[in-house]
């Protein structure tokens, strides 16, 4: 299988669009800032262990972009490997904690006027699925797992309907008269998943990295506590609001076959680190993020001037003055394979 790097005219032609992001945020009025990207990632053999840590940190970033897009070599792949690889994997110290017995049940009606209480809900073994808005061409699916890592305590509002209880949410969109999940969020610790639509020749694409946005802090692992999230259809916007203080607004302003792309805005959130993308990898060749190529922030007008850098995520030093970030793979991976690559970037003050 052949290899790709970034010399290739493909990927120059992609770097390329990534730096003219910066010239777009003058021409909407904003001051580009550049941002601190500390890599806190270490080794590991388990591939199903997010042991790649990019942590986006700046005490003065109110606006950015976050871009999902396929990988360069998506075109040529015929067959796509999305199951787990637990080999070398030992989860027995994670934390469990059993989600609340009444929110796996399934609604039930108004018993009659003196009926005695029921019992307490055994545990439930399976899953609980609820759709908590929909469309014809777009709803939201929410879960109930029967554990989690972390309690399920943040509710989730939509107008005036709140839900409460959910470990998972899907955001499901119809493009073109085909149907996909492009978007999830686990509200009890503040992860964020996304993929383009598929392409023609393959059914779906897996998910592969996760990020976070909001005040990023450690518990266990890196997580965004939040308060309450709430969702706006007309807008397709999520308002993530923050345990630690502040919120932030992220709109799903493209679900297309070639990118997902978020505007994220910050308000009143705490300075430091405002976002960061979690993944993983083993080898070149098993990984979901292998490689970091960075722009920094250049002088001229709209920030233009700045250089480019790239490394191996592993050996990747933090990097100042970043003005465009983008994490994913030229090689093909037998780990989710499909899975898109990350672009952060637009990043602006007030």
């Amino acid at each position: 299988m052949p290899a790709f790097d970034s010399r290739a005219p493909r990927v120059k032609a992609l770097l390329a669009g990534l730096a003219g992001a910066v010239l777009a945020i003058t021409a909407a009025g904003a001051e580009p800032v550049g941002v601190t990207v500390r890599n806190e990632s270490i080794n590991a053999t388990c591939a199903e262990t997010d042991n790649v840590t990019l942590k986006l940190v700046s005490d003065q970033v109110r606006k950015f972009n976050i871009s999902v897009r396929h990988p360069a070599y998506l075109g040529m792949l015929m067959m796509d490997n999305t199951a787990p690889d637990w080999e070398t994997c030992d989860m027995s110290g994670d934390p469990v904690v059993p989600a609340d017995p009444k929110a796996l049940q399934p609604a039930a009606a108004t018993p009659p006027a003196g009926t005695p209480p029921a019992a307490t809900p055994a545990a439930a073994t399976t899953a609980k699925r609820v759709t908590i808005f929909e469309t014809p061409d777009m709803w939201l699916t929410g879960f109930v797992f029967p554990s989690f890592w972390r309690a399920a305590t943040v509710p989730v509002r939509i107008g005036g309907e709140v839900t409460q209880g959910l470990h998972m949410i899907q955001l499901w969109m119809r493009v073109d008269g085909k149907a996909e999940e492009v978007l999830v969020v686990y509200p009890p610790d503040g992860y964020w998943r996304a993929r383009p639509m598929s392409p023609a020749h393959l059914r779906d694409t897996a998910y592969g990295s996760s990020f976070l946005v909001g005040p990023v802090e450690q518990a266990e692992r890196p997580i965004v506590r939040l308060k309450e999230l709430d969702f706006a259809p007309q807008t397709r916007t999520f308002t993530l609001h923050f345990a630690a203080g502040g919120k932030a607004r992220m709109q799903v302003v493209k679900a297309a076959s070639d990118e997902v792309r978020l505007e994220v805005q910050l308000d009143g959130t705490p300075p430091g680190t405002f976002a960061a993308l979690r993944s993983m990898y083993v080898t070149e060749g098993n990984a979901d993020v292998a490689r970091v190529t960075w722009r920094s922030l250049g002088s001229g007008k709209g920030g233009a001037g700045g250089i480019m850098g790239e490394a191996p995520v592993l050996t990747f030093a933090d990097a100042q003055n970043v003005a465009m970030l983008w994490a994913g793979r030229l090689v093909p991976s037998r780990h989710n394979t499909s899975a898109p690559d990350f672009i952060f970037d637009g990043f602006a003050g007030r």
